[in-house]
Order: structure tokens, then C-alpha cells, then sequence
């Protein structure tokens, strides 16, 4: 082999060699995204949270209010409702031996039914009523409080003297006379109108005021006895 081809042989074996070396992988880098979670760790386990069932407001009805108007009676200490009216104030005494009526009178007074009701009837030297009112705010009164009469207690030495407050009684299905809770009339006639005695329940007298009785009872009224203008009880107090 002469040295002409031995130098051919070598070239060949280098390039051989350089073509057969793998070339370097390219680098590549993963890479790995951590998400990162709360820290359960620093809180307690939330606790469920318990279900608590509400209860129901609290009504009046005909089987509970005796029971109720009794244990109520027992917590007063009042005797006195101020009725500011759009003709000026009135003071009423209740009567301390017709327990259910005071307390019912008071009652409703505390539970502010009373504020912007009228006196809706007025006969002429007879009677000024009120207690009542055309609007959708004491009809929502009425049924937040309850449903409900009052036994009459006309036997308790009260006479329907001038000045006395007393309750109607319910013109509705009503043979024994119940008493309407939410109203109640004054006396205007002189020296009383004693033919109401026995029926209905006198359980207040006017101490301040009755100049104002007189004066509402002067307003002029449509031929159902309905004021041709309203007159507004704008708000009633029980007197501490």
C-alpha cells in the first residue's frame, strides 16, 4: 500500500468519525408550576353553623289573652294614658278593679297602636269613640297584635258618669256582648248616660282634658256619625 493511499484511508476514517459523534442534546428546562394552597393549618376547622329556628312574633288570640291580660295586669305599675289629639291632649285614669281592660288599654298603648288612629265616631251629647282608623297602617297593626275580645265586666260599681271611658263591645257575631279591644268611647252626656250601664265596661275616667272632648264632639259629622274631618289621635302615652 503505497503512502498515497494509506493518507486517503486515514481522511476517510476521521470523517467517518466526526460524522458518527452524536451532537449534544439541547438543554431543556421543565418546569414545574407549584400552586400554592391556604394554610389549613393556621385556622380551626370551621364549625357548621348551628340552624336556629326562628319563633314565631307573638300573637293575641281568644284563647290566650285572658291568660296573658292577667300576668300582664300583675307587672303595672302605671294608671295613666296621655292621648294627644289634633285638638289637643286628654289624660285618662284607669280604673285598677277591671284588670283585663286596664291592661289591654295599656297594652295597646305600649305597642304604640294607638299613634295616628282617629276618633271615627262622634254623636252629638253623647259619645266620642275612637280607636279605628280607614288605613292600611292600623289594619297591619291589628293583625301584628292578634285577633281577639275581652269579656264584658260591667259589675264593678262604675257608672257611665260623664267623662267615663268605656269599651264597645264587637258588632260581629257577638250575643254576650264582647268587648272590642281596640276601641274605646268618652262620655260627653251631662250628668252621664247611664242606660250603658251593665252592658259595656267603664274602665277609665277623663281627669285632663274634657274641653277637648267637647270640643271633638262639636266637629261636624256625615249621617253616619263619621267626622267629616279627620280627627287624629297622634299619639298615646302611658304616663310614668
Amino acid at each position: 500500500m503505497t503512502l498515497t493511499r494509506i493518507a486517503l484511508s486515514l481522511f476517510f476514517f476521521s470523517v467517518l468519525l466526526i460524522s458518527c459523534k452524536e451532537s449534544p442534546a439541547k438543554k431543556t428546562t421543565n418546569i414545574t408550576e407549584t400552586r400554592v394552597e391556604p394554610d389549613t393549618l393556621s385556622k380551626p376547622d370551621a364549625l357548621p353553623t348551628p340552624e336556629v329556628e326562628e319563633e314565631e312574633p307573638f300573637k293575641l288570640t281568644e284563647e290566650n289573652a285572658i291568660d296573658f291580660f292577667f300576668n300582664y295586669s300583675k307587672t303595672l305599675k302605671e294608671d295613666k294614658v296621655k292621648l294627644t289629639t289634633s285638638f289637643g291632649s286628654i289624660v285618662i285614669q284607669l280604673f285598677d278593679n277591671v284588670p283585663y281592660h286596664k291592661a289591654n288599654f295599656i297594652y295597646l298603648t305600649e305597642q304604640g297602636y294607638f299613634n295616628n288612629t282617629y276618633f271615627h265616631r262622634v254623636v252629638k251629647n253623647f259619645i266620642i269613640q275612637g280607636g279605628n282608623a280607614d288605613n292600611l297602617e292600623t289594619a297591619k297593626k291589628r293583625g301584628q297584635i292578634g285577633r281577639y275580645l275581652l269579656p264584658p265586666d260591667a259589675k264593678k260599681g262604675h257608672k257611665h258618669h260623664r267623662g267615663i271611658v268605656s269599651m264597645p263591645s264587637s258588632e260581629v257575631n257577638n250575643p254576650h256582648k264582647l268587648a272590642s279591644p281596640y276601641e274605646f268611647f268618652i262620655v260627653v252626656t251631662k250628668p252621664g248616660s247611664y242606660h250603658l250601664d251593665g252592658s259595656y265596661t267603664p274602665f277609665g275616667k277623663v281627669i285632663e282634658g274634657m274641653d277637648v272632648v267637647d270640643k271633638i264632639n262639636q266637629q261636624p259629622v256625615d249621617n253616619g256619625d263619621w267626622p267629616s274631618k279627620n280627627i287624629y289621635i297622634l299619639k298615646a302615652e302611658v304616663i310614668k
